[in-house]
C-alpha cells in the first residue's frame, strides 16, 4: 500500500460543500455539542455556493429560531439577509394527532389513538412522512437536517417498517368493526371512512421508502457527525458511525467542537487540564477516523447568535483553524 493512500484527508468541510450531487445532508451528534451551531453555519456556507438550501430542524428543542435570531414554524421562512436560505422548525411527533383532532367521528378517533398507542414511533413515523411529502413537492437544491440527539436521529431508517405495522393493524380493526362502524354510519348519518386512514398511511409508506433509497445513495446524501473532545461523546459518535454503516448511510465528515487552545504561558490550570484530556481524545479521534475528513472548532468566548456571527464562524468549516502557536 502507498503512504499516498495514508495522505490525511482534508480537515473542514468543503468536501460536502463541494459535491453538487448532494441534494440531502443530515448534522448529528449528542445533545450540547453544537449540533444547531454547525448545520446553521454549514447552511450559511451552501447558501453561498447552491441555488437554494432549506435546514429543517427535526429536534423538539428548536433552536434554529436562537441560532438565527429570527422566528421559525412548520413553513419554509426565507432567512433574513439572504435571497436562498430557508428554515423551518417542525415536530415530528405533530401529525398523528392533527389526524386524531380531524377524525370526523369518534370510532375513527379511536382507531387512530389505538395505533399511536400500539405502535411505538408511528407518530414520529407519520410526522416525517408529512414532512417528506412537504419537502419532496418544493424546489430546493439541498435540504439539510438539524437532527435531534443521537438517539432520535437514525429512527427514520425504520420508519417503513413502522409503518408496515400500522397498515396492518388498521387493516385488522377494519376488519373486525368495519362493517359494525358502516352499519353505525348508516345509521347516524356520519361516514367511517377507515379507507382513507389506509390510502393515508400507504401513501406514507411510499413516500419514506422512496426517500430512504435516496439516503442510501452516496451521491445524494451524506451524513455530518458533531462531537467534542470527551469519553462520552467519542463513544456516542462511535455508535453513530456504527449504526450509519450499518444502515448503508454515507458518512465520512466529524466535527469537533470546543476545543481549547490555552496560550503556553495562560496561569489557568482547569484550562491546561482540560486541554490535555481534549488532545487524549483528539488522537483517540484521528486514530479511529483516518479515512474522515476531521474538522476542528475552538471554543469561542461569546455565542453564535445572529446571522453575522454565524457568516464569521461558518468560515471555520472550510477554512481550517490555527490554534495559536
Amino acid at each position: 500500500m502507498s503512504d499516498d493512500e495514508f495522505e490525511p484527508l482534508t480537515p473542514s468541510l468543503q468536501n460536502v460543500i463541494e459535491q453538487k450531487s448532494l441534494q440531502w445532508v443530515f448534522v448529528g451528534g449528542k445533545g450540547g455539542v453544537g449540533k444547531t451551531t454547525t448545520s446553521s453555519s454549514l447552511a450559511v456556507q451552501m447558501a453561498a455556493a447552491r441555488e437554494s438550501v432549506l435546514l429543517i430542524s427535526t429536534d423538539p428543542a428548536h433552536n434554529l429560531s436562537d441560532a438565527f435570531g429570527q422566528k421559525f414554524g412548520k413553513d419554509p421562512t426565507l432567512v433574513n439577509g439572504f435571497n436562498n436560505l430557508y428554515c423551518m422548525e417542525i415536530d415530528p411527533t405533530s401529525s398523528i394527532q392533527e389526524m386524531i383532532e380531524s377524525a370526523d367521528n369518534s370510532a375513527m378517533n379511536s382507531i387512530m389513538q389505538d395505533l399511536a398507542f400500539a405502535i411505538p414511533g408511528v407518530d414520529e413515523a407519520m410526522g416525517f412522512a408529512e414532512v417528506m411529502k412537504l419537502v419532496k413537492s418544493m424546489e430546493y437544491s439541498v435540504i439539510i437536517f438539524d437532527t435531534a440527539p443521537t438517539g432520535h436521529t437514525l429512527r427514520f431508517l425504520s420508519f417503513p417498517t413502522v409503518l408496515e405495522k400500522a397498515l396492518s393493524k388498521v387493516s385488522q380493526l377494519s376488519g373486525r368493526f368495519g362493517p359494525m362502524m358502516q352499519q353505525m354510519s348508516g345509521m347516524m348519518g356520519v361516514s367511517a371512512n377507515h379507507e382513507d386512514i389506509f390510502s393515508k398511511l400507504e401513501s406514507m409508506r411510499a413516500v419514506i421508502n422512496e426517500v430512504n433509497q435516496q439516503f442510501q445513495d452516496p451521491d445524494k446524501t451524506t451524513f455530518v457527525c458533531v462531537c467534542i473532545s470527551e469519553f462520552l461523546s467519542l463513544y456516542e459518535t462511535e455508535r453513530l458511525v456504527q449504526e450509519l454503516t450499518n444502515g448503508n448511510i454515507d458518512t465520512h465528515n466529524i466535527v469537533v467542537n470546543q476545543l481549547l487552545f490555552p496560550p503556553k504561558d495562560s496561569n489557568c490550570d482547569q484550562c491546561q487540564v482540560r486541554h490535555k484530556m481534549q488532545q487524549k481524545y483528539l488522537e483517540q479521534i484521528f486514530d479511529l477516523y483516518e479515512d474522515f475528513h476531521v474538522t476542528l472548532l475552538p471554543l469561542l468566548t461569546n455565542e453564535v447568535r445572529g446571522v453575522e456571527k454565524l457568516k464569521s464562524f461558518s468560515r471555520l468549516l472550510v477554512e481550517p483553524f490555527q490554534p495559536p502557536k
